[in-house]
C-alpha cells in the first residue's frame, strides 16, 4: 500500500474564523501550497493566534514539517507563546522551517553587530543597557554624522530612529532631529536626554539598541536579497522613502515607499551581491553565529543599502536588517525552491515519515 504523502503545516497569524475558513487556496500563499502539492507534500493551513495556541500545537505535532509566517511585532502581539510551541514541536522530531533559537541569532538587530566584519559590515555600535546608551550616546558622538538607532526585534520601521545632531549645545540643552522609520513619521525637534529616556523602554526584557551610521545613499533604494537556505532565489528593490526627511513646508506630509519591484535570482544587476552572499557572506554569518546549513531557515532575506562606492567605482552593500519567518511578497521562483528546499529537509531528517 503506498504511504500518505508527508504533511507539512503552513502557520500565520489569524483569528478563530481565519482557521475554520482556511484553505490551501483562499490565503496569500496559495503559490506555496501548490508548490508543495507539486513535490509529492501535503500541505494544510494552520491558521495561529494565541487564544487557541493549544489547539496549533496539537495539528503541529501530528505533521511532518511547519512553515512558519509570523512576524515578531503585529498589533501588539509577540512571539512569546509561539517560539515555546515550536520548540515543542521541534522536540518532538518535526521540521520547523525556522526554528526560534535560529531566529533569536539571524533575524534580530543584534546580528548587525555580531556580524560587523562581514563584508556586509560598517561602523556598528551595540548598546545592551540604558546606562551604556546614556554614556556612550553623547553630542560629541553625533558630531560626527547622523547614525540609524534600531531596537533589537522588530518591523515594519517600528523603533528604528534616524538620529541627527542639530547644533551645538545651548544652555544645557542639546536639540536633535529624529525620524522614525515606521510609516507616517514625520521629523521631530527633541532634547537627546529627553530622546534618549524614551529609548529605555527597548532595553525591557532582554532588549538592546544596534547603532549604525545613517546611509547617505539611502535614497537609491533598497535591496531585499530572497534566501532559500544558502541560495539567492531572488531580489527585490524598492525606493524606500522610511528615515529620507520630507522637503520642508508647511503642513508637509510623510513620503510613501514606491513599488517593489522583483528580479530572479539571475538579473545581471545583482550578480555581484548573490556571488557574495552565497560563496562569501552566508558562510561567514554562519560560522559566525555558529549556525550549521540544515538549521539555515528555508526561506529568510536580507535587506542592503547602497554603501560608498570602492576604489574601482563598484557598489557597496551595507546591511541593515534580516528577516526571518516573516517575508512576503517573495520572488516568482521563490515557491518551487521553498517546496524543493523542503522536501529535501525531510528527507534528511530524523523524523519518522
Amino acid at each position: 500500500m503506498k504511504s500518505a504523502p508527508p504533511r507539512v503545516a503552513i502557520v500565520w497569524r489569524g483569528d478563530r474564523e481565519a482557521r475554520r475558513a482556511a484553505t490551501p487556496q483562499n490565503n496569500r500563499f496559495h503559490r506555496i501550497f501548490e508548490e508543495l502539492a507539486a513535490v509529492g507534500l501535503a500541505p494544510e493551513p494552520a491558521v495561529f493566534d494565541e487564544e487557541f495556541a493549544e489547539d496549533v500545537l496539537e495539528q503541529l505535532l501530528a505533521v511532518h514539517a511547519v512553515l512558519v509566517w509570523v512576524n515578531p511585532l503585529d498589533n501588539g502581539k509577540t512571539r512569546k507563546i509561539l517560539d515555546p510551541l515550536l520548540r515543542k514541536v521541534a522536540e518532538a522530531g518535526r521540521f520547523v522551517s525556522a526554528h526560534p533559537d535560529v531566529i533569536l541569532k539571524m533575524g534580530v538587530k543584534e546580528v548587525l553587530y555580531e556580524t560587523r566584519h562581514i563584508g556586509w559590515g560598517v561602523d556598528t555600535r551595540l548598546y545592551r543597557t540604558a546606562a551604556d546608551f546614556r554614556q556612550a550616546f553623547v553630542p560629541t558622538f553625533l558630531a560626527a554624522g547622523p547614525r540609524v538607532l534600531k531596537q533589537n526585534r522588530g518591523n515594519g520601521g517600528q523603533g528604528i530612529w534616524k538620529v541627527e545632531l542639530m547644533g551645538a549645545p545651548a544652555d544645557g540643552a542639546t536639540l536633535i532631529s529624529v525620524l522614525e522609520a515606521k510609516s507616517g513619521s514625520i521629523p521631530e525637534t527633541i532634547d537627546l536626554f529627553d530622546f534618549i529616556s524614551r529609548c529605555e523602554a527597548y532595553f525591557t526584557e532582554g532588549g538592546c539598541i544596534v547603532d549604525q551610521p545613517f546611509q547617505s545613499r539611502l535614497p537609491q533604494g533598497m535591496i531585499r536579497c530572497y534566501m532559500s537556505g544558502s541560495r539567492v532565489v531572488g531580489f527585490g528593490q524598492q525606493l524606500v522613502k522610511a528615515l529620507v526627511t520630507p522637503p520642508s513646508r508647511p503642513g508637509r506630509e510623510p513620503l510613501q515607499p514606491g513599488p517593489r519591484i522583483m528580479y530572479p535570482a539571475s538579473a545581471e544587476p545583482f550578480h555581484s551581491l548573490r556571488t557574495r552572499m552565497e560563496k562569501e557572506w552566508t558562510p561567514e554569518m554562519m560560522s559566525t553565529l555558529g549556525i550549521e546549513a540544515a538549521s539555515l531557515p528555508i526561506i529568510w532575506d536580507a535587506d542592503f543599502l547602497y554603501g560608498p562606492p570602492d576604489a574601482a567605482g563598484n557598489d557597496s552593500y551595507v546591511l541593515c536588517e534580516i528577516n526571518v519567518s516573516s517575508v512576503f511578497a517573495i520572488p516568482d521562483e521563490a515557491p518551487a525552491e521553498i517546496a524543493r528546499a523542503t522536501a529535501s529537509r525531510l528527507r534528511r531528517s530524523t523524523a519518522r515519515l
